[in-house]
């Protein structure tokens, strides 16, 4: 049988059905649309898809509904893993949050890998670390401080810390909640023995149950303290970490064999970061752009979102530096500092920490010693700046009151190294974990001498305590409110300095936080 030929019409016209599609299929895969359905497709197992040099297609981030992550979600440009995100344009990778709030559910996404970054607060991490062993979980950098996120309601007649002995307190325990009370009850010379605690599985559980009426008190999160006032008649915020600035702190854990075969990723997850944070905490618009991601993302209102971002420090890279050490001008409150401090406070509660590994083991410092970010807005929150002392902040009530027997030599003020020491171990600590609230310093004496003497003595030793915390810690000067009292303010039971042990007990400096 005779073969047909193509006749050269065919051949041409078939080379320009070729060139056609060809034309059309370039043109389609340029479509961003198709494009990003392509690699969605592609690289749809995130824990296992790898580029070259170690890097991930998709790094995946477990958050909870806060308002401390939006550095990562407004520079993600969203939630989800996406080409429009500048980690993807600047550094080649995309990342996808993950909103995981039920806590166990967290810890069982980090362990079976299908989180690869994972969020904690650094004063409750000592109380799960050994549970996390196996994984040689290392912390990675800071998101954040809490600064009105966490708040502490009370009902009516509560309305300093010392109101709160016997009263009924809803609180999750081994959370940022549980950590909050804990120090607030120290300052007021108090523990969790001298209240309540009525456990609860969370915060929005506590105030549900003050809504309820089940309790006096309960530790709950932003907005729920304002819903808790608007239905409890009577209540208040007794407190919240608008002053009480360094006890809450956000911040991401990795694998140690994670960061291993991840660095360079991981710093420029870091640093895209931190560019997102030091943008938001310097233009109120980009506030209101992150706002609408965060309510996209965690289908909550705008403005829920925008307060939750206000309710936060944005940690930058100069806050990074303090939070791991890296800055010895420093004075003010480290990672290591409150992760040490916690992991005795909840041992000494009966939570056992003893498997908590020291913070040398436990964090990495590379990601941040390794960035270098300049310019003014990656620079270290700075103190807050008290207006000078006006005779209404003398008299004012106080938030609470500590008490701290200073032995001073007779007729002396000046302070010896132990008396020191004293306020390092008692009072210092709380001073920094509440650095918006004012320090009143109130010396007293007993009743052996002339009046009058006492009162200027007294207040003179009120004055080298201050001065002391100013020289040495770096405090502010405005912060402190200086009063002599002499002998009119006696311990109870002791008012008439009728023995030894008496005069002792009201020769001492009353450490109170005031808020403005």
């Amino acid at each position: 049988m005779a073969r047909r030929r193509l006749t050269p019409f065919s051949k041409i016209l078939i080379v320009v059905l070729i060139i056609g599609g060809l034309y059309f299929l370039l043109n389609k895969l340029r479509d961003p649309a198709v494009k990003d359905k392509i690699e969605e497709v592609t690289s749809s197992d995130n824990t296992d898809a790898k580029t070259k040099d170690g890097y991930k297609d998709v790094i995946n981030v477990g958050v909870v509904t806060w308002g401390g992550y939006a550095g990562g979600q407004y520079f993600n440009e969203g939630f989800k893993a996406n080409t429009a995100s500048r980690f993807y344009k600047d550094y080649g990778f995309k990342v996808n949050f993950e909103v995981i709030d039920d806590f166990d559910a967290s810890r069982d996404a980090f362990k079976n890998g299908s989180i690869d970054l994972m969020w904690a607060t650094i004063d409750a991490f000592p109380t799960e670390v050994e549970g996390l062993s196996q994984y040689q979980p290392q912390v990675v950098f800071q998101a954040d401080w809490s600064r009105g996120g966490d708040a502490i309601v009370a009902r009516r007649g509560i309305n300093k810390v010392s109101d709160l002995r016997g009263k009924k307190i809803a609180v999750a325990p081994m959370t940022p909640s549980h950590s909050f009370l804990i120090w607030l009850l120290e300052a007021g010379d108090m523990s969790t023995k001298d209240v309540k605690i009525v456990e609860v599985p969370s915060a929005i559980d506590a105030a549900d149950a003050f809504k309820s009426n089940t309790v006096d008190a309960a530790v709950v999160w932003s907005p729920d303290d304002a819903d808790c006032v608007s239905k409890v008649a009577g209540s208040k915020v007794l407190e919240s970490t608008k002053n009480a600035t360094h006890i809450i702190a956000d911040v991401f854990v990795a694998k140690k064999e994670f960061i291993e075969t991840h660095k360079d990723q991981l710093k420029d997850l870091y640093e895209g970061w931190m560019i997102g944070a030091s943008e938001l905490n310097n233009s109120e618009s980009n506030k209101r752009k992150a706002a609408k991601i965060l309510a996209e993302g965690l289908s909550q209102p705008e403005d829920f979102c925008f307060d939750a971002i206000n309710n936060v420090r944005l940690a930058t890279h100069g806050d990074n530096q303090n939070f791991f050490g890296l800055n010895t001008s420093y004075n003010g409150v480290t990672g290591e500092d409150l992760y040490n401090k916690m992991k005795v406070k909840y041992n000494n509660l009966g939570y056992s920490t003893a498997g908590a590994k020291s913070w040398r083991l436990l964090s990495t410092k590379d990601l941040v010693s390794k960035t270098s970010l300049s310019g003014s807005s990656h620079n270290s929150e700075k103190q807050k700046e008290f207006t000078a002392v006006d005779e209404n902040l003398a008299t004012k009530e106080s938030l609470s009151s500590k008490k701290v027997s200073i032995s001073f030599r007779t007729g002396e003020f000046r302070l010896g190294e132990n008396a020191k020491q004293l306020i390092d171990l008692q009072f210092t600590p709380i001073a920094k974990a509440f650095a918006n609230a004012r320090i009143r310093i109130e010396g007293n004496t007993d009743n052996v001498g002339n009046r009058n003497s006492n009162i200027a003595l007294s207040k003179k030793r009120a004055q080298s305590v201050a001065d002391y915390l100013i020289n040495e810690h770096n405090m502010p000067v405005n912060r402190f409110i200086i009063l002599g009292n002499g002998p009119d303010k006696p311990v109870t039971g002791c008012e008439r300095n009728q023995n030894a042990d008496c005069k002792s007990k009201n020769r001492r400096t009353d450490f109170e936080l005031v808020v403005d």
